[in-house]
């Protein structure tokens, strides 16, 4: 049975996706921003592009975009609606409760996008979330301050990774900086820094179960990389072990709160220092970025983007899916910009290796190992490697650009 997927992503990304959802035979539309006309979309695998000369989500955008799906959809008949992206799920939500397309609707979708929400969500269904408020009232948030302990830090609600975070370690600098919001601070949170070691479980869901995670440990948080101009790295957790039954744990119990039906996600969970306990940070309804699904793929054997795709297809038609096979490998990411515009790669030799980064002005590669102390061991060989010889960075940014 043949439908009409529209595929929304204004960054480029989620070309698996797009040709998953071709070979299981639908026609794909795709949704992007201007800005990436030309990229190298998996041209074969999408028969029409529709382009977004403004891909805000605000008020006046949404209705314009509500418009040209209303022109659209006079000649073409739309089935579903999938965003890519974290920027695209409100624009997702939006055009299924206009259009009445079958899928998570603006509510839920609110889970998954909006970084108060989330919290609130996650304290009310007994889920442990650092000491959080909303910047909405002045007495609230005085009391908040005075009845927590510095650092904080303040986020902004509706923005991916660690984009716009900014960290304050005084009750002056904390209103300082509220106040530097302006008229824009109700788009924020202040919530309490916890330090401690951070997860990222990437999973798969149909009719509300978790069908597929992987559980890996950045071992440089994307804030550290942000703000420090760190190189990003992660590993697999070590496979039966305390940590990764918690972190599968705890994963679970915030999916299910947020009512999430079938996806794939993304769920950040931190292990403070102080407590050992497990700290829910974030989630979000797609595939993790910063080529992560490429380092789950050679862990587990499951290409999250294509599996995504299939269980997309196989409930739009009531069909049935069925997970392939999973191993259980170790594998290991670690990602930097370079110095150079095409660095060289042949110093990266190690057998370990099973794929690199061509990106211009990046150093990347990812290494797979039934030995997790081996993976561990090429990840800080390699990071001193680029650290000496490769690694750039960049002020911190506002909004993610990739």
């Amino acid at each position: 049975m043949s439908l009409t997927f529209l595929c929304i992503t204004c960054y480029f990304k989620g070309g698996d996706f797009l040709r998953a959802c071709k070979e299981a035979g639908n026609t794909v539309y795709l949704l992007t921003a201007r800005r990436t006309e030309g990229k190298e979309w998996p041209y074969e695998s999408i028969d029409e592009f529709f382009y977004l000369e403004d891909d805000s989500n605000t008020l006046s955008n949404f209705d314009n975009i509500i418009k040209g799906m209303a022109y659209i959809m006079r000649t073409r008949k739309i089935d579903r609606v999938v965003a890519l992206d974290d920027f695209d799920v409100e624009k997702a939500a939006i055009l299924r409760e206009h259009f009445r397309i079958p899928g998570m609707g603006q509510t839920t979708a609110r889970f998954f996008r909006d970084k108060l929400a989330m919290r609130v969500q996650a304290r009310d269904a007994g889920i442990k979330v650092p000491a959080f408020t909303g910047l909405f009232n002045d007495v609230e948030i005085t009391e908040y301050l005075r009845a927590t302990q510095a650092p904080w830090v303040i986020k902004p609600r509706a923005e991916a990774s660690a984009a716009g975070i900014k960290k304050v370690h005084s009750f002056d600098e904390a209103w300082n900086t509220i106040h530097s919001l302006g008229e824009e601070r109700h788009m924020f949170l202040i919530e309490q820094f916890k330090p401690g070691d951070v997860y990222h479980v990437d999973a798969l869901t149909l009719d509300k179960k978790v069908i597929f995670e992987r559980s890996s440990q950045y071992l440089n948080t994307p804030f550290e990389v942000a703000h420090g101009g760190g190189i990003f790295r992660s590993v697999t957790v070590e496979f039966g072990t305390k940590d990764a039954k918690a972190l599968k744990k705890v994963n679970e119990q915030v999916l299910k709160a947020f009512q999430m039906n079938y996806s794939a996600s993304h769920t950040e969970v931190i292990k403070c220092y102080e407590d050992g306990e497990f700290y829910f940070l974030e989630t979000a309804s797609r595939v993790g970025g910063a080529h992560l699904a490429e380092m789950v793929d050679y862990s587990s054997g499951i290409n999250l983007w294509k599996e995504w795709a299939f269980i997309e297809h196989a409930k739009a038609i009531n069909a049935d899916y069925e997970l392939p096979e999973v191993q259980n490998l170790y594998s290991g990411i670690i990602i930097s910009l370079a110095r150079q515009q095409w660095p060289d790669m042949s110093p990266f030799n190690d057998p370990e290796i099973v794929w690199q980064m061509k990106e211009e002005y990046h150093v990347g590669l990812i290494v797979q190992s039934t030995n997790r102390n081996r993976v561990m061991e090429l990840m800080d060989k390699y990071a001193e490697m680029i650290r000496h010889d490769y690694h750039a960075s960049a002020p911190a940014q506002d909004k993610p650009t990739h």
